[in-house]
Parts: C-alpha cells; sequence; structure tokens
C-alpha cells in the first residue's frame, strides 16, 4: 500500500466578495482534486484541539497522528530539529523572526522576505552585540544564550540550562505570532509571563542594532522593505516523538521548503527530500515538488508534499494568487501523483 499526503498550506478561508461569495478554494479550477472528492471518501477532522493555538505546529503533529497534549512543547523546538539543533531537558528554543515594525504596527513579518545571506549577517551582528551582560544585566546569563541563522527571516535564539540553576521560561510564557499581527499594533502582544523580560531586552535592543545595521541601509537603498526587529515568539523546550514507523510500520518521508515541517520529519524519523527550486513562497516550483514525490513513491511507503504558498498568500491578503497557488498544485502536484 502506498500513501501519499499533500498538504496545500493554508488553502481554507472566508468566503470573499470579490469572489462572488466564494471561498479561493471554492473559486479555484482544481480538477484532480474534485476527481479524488468525487470517488474517494470525504471527511472531517479537527487537528486544532480548542486549548491550543491554531497554527502549523499543533495542526501538523496532529495531522501526523501525534498527539499535542502528550507530544507539543512549542513551535520553535520542532523547528530547531530541522536545523539539527538537538536540545536537552533544560535548554529552550525561540523563534526569532526579522520584522518590519514601524510607527508600533507589524508593517511586514517577513521583513519583505530578506535574503538568506543579509539574515545570517544580522544574526551574526547579533551573537556579538546582543547577547551581552550589558543587555540582559548578566554576563553569564547572556552566555546561554546564541542566535541560529535559518532560512530567510525564520531563525531561532537557543537557550541552554544545566542542573546548576532554573531555566527562566516555562510553558505558562505566552508570545505571539508576528503574522497574527500583520498591519495591527504589536503594543500589547510582546511576550508575558516567565522570561519574558529578556525576550523584550532583546527585541527592543534590537531596534538600536538594525537602525545602525550597514545590512539593512543596504537592503533599504536597494528598494527592500527595511528590517527593523527581532520578534521572539513559539518558545518552547526539548520535544521527543517516538517515530512514524514504529507506530504503523510504514517509512515516509518529507518534501518541503519550510523548516517546520522539516523539524517535524526529523522527530518522525523521516528523511526530507530538498528540492532544488522549492522556495516556501509563491514563486515555488511546483513541477519540480510533484516529480520529486512520484519518485519518491518508488522508495517509500508515504510520502508527504507539504506547500507553503497559499498561506503566504493569506497573510499578504492576495486571494488571487492564492487561486493561482493552488491550482499550480493540482496541475504540478496532484494530478501528476494521482
Amino acid at each position: 500500500m502506498k500513501y501519499v499526503i499533500i498538504i496545500p498550506d493554508g488553502c481554507a478561508d472566508q468566503a470573499i466578495d470579490d469572489l462572488d461569495g466564494k471561498t479561493p478554494l471554492q473559486a479555484a479550477q482544481l480538477p484532480a482534486a474534485d476527481k479524488i472528492a468525487a470517488t474517494g471518501i470525504v471527511g472531517s477532522a479537527n487537528n486544532t484541539p480548542a486549548h491550543f493555538p491554531a497554527g502549523s505546529e499543533v495542526a501538523n503533529l496532529c495531522l501526523f497522528g501525534y498527539d499535542p497534549n502528550v507530544y507539543f512543547t512549542g513551535r520553535a523546538p520542532l523547528e530547531a530539529a530541522a536545523s539539527g539543533i538537538d536540545l536537552a531537558p533544560g535548554d529552550f528554543a525561540i523563534r526569532c523572526n526579522i520584522v518590519s515594525i514601524v510607527d508600533g504596527v507589524m508593517k511586514d513579518f517577513t521583513a519583505d522576505h530578506i535574503d538568506n545571506e543579509s539574515a545570517a549577517e544580522l544574526i551574526r551582528i547579533a551573537n556579538d552585540h546582543l547577547l551581552t551582560g550589558e543587555v540582559l544585566g548578566d554576563a553569564a546569563l547572556a552566555g546561554r544564550f546564541e542566535f541560529a541563522s535559518g532560512v530567510s527571516y525564520r531563525n531561532l535564539l537557543i537557550y541552554r540550562g544545566d542542573d546548576s540553576i532554573a531555566a527562566p521560561f516555562a510553558t505558562s510564557s505566552v508570545t505571539r505570532a508576528p503574522h497574527d499581527l500583520t498591519d495591527l499594533s504589536v503594543a500589547q502582544d510582546f511576550p508575558r509571563g516567565p522570561g519574558s523580560d529578556l525576550l523584550v531586552k532583546l527585541m527592543d535592543a534590537s531596534e538600536t542594532m538594525f537602525a545602525e545595521s550597514d545590512v539593512c541601509k543596504r537592503l533599504e537603498a536597494a528598494g527592500k522593505t527595511r528590517p527593523t526587529h527581532f520578534w521572539l515568539w513559539g518558545l518552547g523546550g526539548a520535544p521527543n516523538l517516538p517515530s512514524f514507523e514504529s507506530l504503523h510500520g510504514v517509512r515516509g518521508v518529507m518534501i518541503t521548503a519550510v523548516d517546520l515541517l522539516r523539524g517535524i520529519a526529523a522527530l518522525a524519523g523521516w528523511p526530507r527530500i530538498e528540492v532544488q527550486g522549492a522556495t516556501g513562497y509563491l514563486d515555488t516550483d511546483y513541477a519540480a515538488k510533484g516529480r520529486a514525490a512520484i519518485e519518491a513513491l518508488e522508495k517509500y511507503d508515504l510520502v508527504c508534499v507539504h506547500i507553503e504558498a497559499p498561506d503566504e498568500a493569506s497573510h499578504e491578503g492576495r486571494h488571487d494568487a492564492k487561486i493561482e497557488a493552488l491550482e499550480q498544485i493540482d496541475m504540478h502536484i496532484t494530478t501528476p501523483l494521482l
């Protein structure tokens, strides 16, 4: 038996007046998906229990059969796994977005999709200038932190604990995802709870660092939206998932361009196929993902293809781009796989 999971991330939506009261999913021309729905079995599943925040981290864990009440510790630890960053008991991972905040409003949670090289340079500067006793008020504590480069605006801050002191963070610490704040004031959404003072100090200090950075000046001169801050969120401790194969006897593989899904795959024991041209954005190479999935079916029992493009279109408020992404998925991924 062969299995394929296609995840058109963020495909659901509300009805839109410009689409005559249809959702983008209803307006899109999706013959292959329609055929699967007509000839297969259609059901509903709740992939986000009510007491968890609605987001990809919990939804995808549930989709793959992992109870978040048992296995979910936070979003950032899942992304740390994608980068091969091991977390020990007492360690914490914190998601670090490079963002653009103007007059207290979240103008762009991606800093205009900052390029990898510029993002990595900002992370290097942060490790040198933000992780000091002067910023955090404690040199020994500052030495327990390290910024880690990811992909574009998606980066991490790692805290290394030990048995000699209590961790400054806790599962009760509360943060807000920056993509939920697009075009909204951030004034009431800074971190709260245990350790929030440390995160806010770093976020505040990053404003000065970005203002003085040649990287940000160069990006602005090139016509890009200027990065202004780090936004820290999604923190959590070390997760521990049993392998998918040990639970189900099925060998899976992941195709994605997003660290969150890469991390879940790593923790589930799935290898990852990195597809050239897969970007995690609207310009991704849909056809290359479809070809890679077909090739993977020869070797694996289950192939999961995750496509971030519809979700990115949603965050940008572009229903036309969302319809286009869904139709590209149907044409270049769903059709050839079916």
